[in-house]
């Protein structure tokens, strides 16, 4: 080989080292926010309930969001990597909850944060999780005097937990795992409890004990996280504690 030759090669080499260094850098992985369910808090308005500067923090730890606004397909969600469906009050059609199983199925991750857990029912029941029919409160950790606003500090070691002993939660409701495809990651106190006789507080009928609030599970080769409150990544309660979880859940998402 020429000297000539030699100097050629060794440029396009370099040439398609920094190509390949370039493209990893841009791909970054694709985040579809589902805007499509009648979604009252939405991730591109500002204001104290919407989403906007949890979108924002999400962009900040390098992943690429998408709005999504038509029924979930197969098509609509090919060439994504990650899911969240926050808030919806459409209840998701049966072709959709397959098209989302079927996402999770071939390595897809998904996020779901529940404002009335009824119209992900479906969705939820296929991924081994359960909720209450009535919102929780606590009696330790409240916020503000409000017993349905609490900080959630029962954690178990998770990457979504990093750098966090607590995160804080604004009328929730309790989730359950009902097959061993999931499990509980993040609870009440045992002090925790549910107005099942509906008089507003706790009273001798009432259930108290440890509640979950958030469950992680694998479905396929995708992997889920199930919270049972959206307004912990609202922006009024995006705190700095929230704000780091909103950071780990990123992470989790890539």
């Amino acid at each position: 080989m020429s000297v000539v030759h030699r100097v050629v090669v060794t440029i396009l080499s370099a040439l398609f080292l920094l190509a390949s260094g370039v493209s990893g850098v841009l791909a970054a992985p694709v985040l579809l926010f589902d805007q499509a369910h009648d979604q009252r808090f939405v991730a591109d308005k500002e204001g104290p309930l919407h989403l906007s500067e949890f979108v924002a923090v999400l962009k900040g730890e390098g992943v690429s969001v998408r709005i999504n606004s038509s029924p979930f397909t197969p098509d609509s969600l090919s060439g994504v990597d990650a899911l969240v469906i926050s808030g919806p009050f459409g209840v998701l059609k049966p072709e959709e909850t397959e098209a989302v199983t079927a996402f999770l199925a071939r390595g897809g991750r998904v996020a779901l944060m529940l404002h009335i857990p009824g119209p992900l029912a479906d969705l939820l029941h296929r991924l081994d999780v359960d909720f209450t029919n009535y919102v929780l409160s606590e009696q330790e950790n409240v916020i503000a005097g409000d017993p349905r606003n609490f900080q959630v500090k029962n954690l178990v070691t998770h990457p979504l937990f990093g750098s966090l002993d607590h995160f804080s939660l604004y009328g929730g409701w309790a989730l359950m795992n009902t097959g061993n495809g999931a499990r509980i990651i993040a609870s009440t106190s045992e002090k925790g409890w549910v107005d099942l006789d509906g008089n507003g507080k706790l009273s001798k009928g009432d259930a108290v004990q440890a509640f979950g609030v958030v469950v992680e599970g694998t479905s396929g080769a995708g992997r889920f996280l199930v919270f049972g409150d959206d307004a912990i990544f609202q922006n009024k309660f995006l705190d700095e504690q929230n704000r780091q979880l909103a950071r780990n859940l990123a992470a989790w998402l890539k």
